[in-house]
């Protein structure tokens, strides 16, 4: 489990495909202090497993079907990640909870400034649209950031300078693909008012009625 607070970016430094996926090699500094192989790290959002680790980088296997649903099948070499190690039980919750298994990918839209300030618009696909509320939690290229705006073909989230300068958000261009992983409260809420699945008499009704 994961905050969507990264601690650093790293770079692809060597991508080797394989039939069942892909080993990426990245090169990073901060995130190995006390990593050790067998350890989660979220690369983009993405949550994957370290299988060696050197002084300045470490590998993880990416499977074929990571490389279906998130965006690392247009990686290169000299990709900037956000990286992030899973959260330790003694740490804060800056963030909010990310699990690191991405739903499904974006592309960018827009960027504007607005004020300090920058207004990132995405679109997303429809079976995205309805995990997306307005001042919902999202995470994109495994970065926790709050939904600003929503409509029926895209969402925008606010990004202060520091994030801007710290992640990779400054290098996404108009077109670029991200990896994007929605609030998982709102996918329980889904599966517990399913009408296969809810034995429990709750409704959108009785929710409504108790102040939800």
């Amino acid at each position: 489990m994961f905050t969507g607070i990264v601690e650093e970016i790293g770079k692809i430094i060597n991508i080797n495909k394989l039939s069942n996926g892909a080993v990426l090699k990245v090169h990073c500094n901060n995130v190995l202090n006390g990593t050790k192989i067998g350890d989660s790290i979220a690369v983009n959002g993405v949550c994957l497993t370290v299988t060696e680790i050197s002084d300045d980088s470490f590998s993880a296997f990416a499977s074929y079907e990571t490389l279906k649903i998130t965006a690392f099948a247009n990686y290169n070499c000299g990709q900037n990640v956000n990286l992030e190690r899973a959260l330790a039980l003694s740490d804060r919750l800056g963030g909010h909870f990310v699990m690191g298994h991405i739903d499904g990918i974006g592309q960018l839209q827009s960027v504007n400034n607005v004020g300090d300030a920058y207004k990132f618009t995405f679109s997303v696909d429809e079976s995205l649209k309805k995990y997306i509320v307005k001042k919902g939690s999202i995470t994109i290229d495994g970065i926790s950031l709050t939904v600003s705006e929503l409509d029926y073909k895209s969402f925008c989230v606010a990004v202060i300078p520091h994030t801007y300068e710290n992640t990779c958000l400054y290098s996404l261009k108009n077109g670029d693909r991200v990896n994007i992983e929605t609030d998982i409260l709102g996918k329980y809420v889904e599966k517990f008012l399913s009408s296969e699945n809810n034995k429990s008499g709750i409704t959108y009704e009785f929710l409504a009625r108790n102040g939800f």
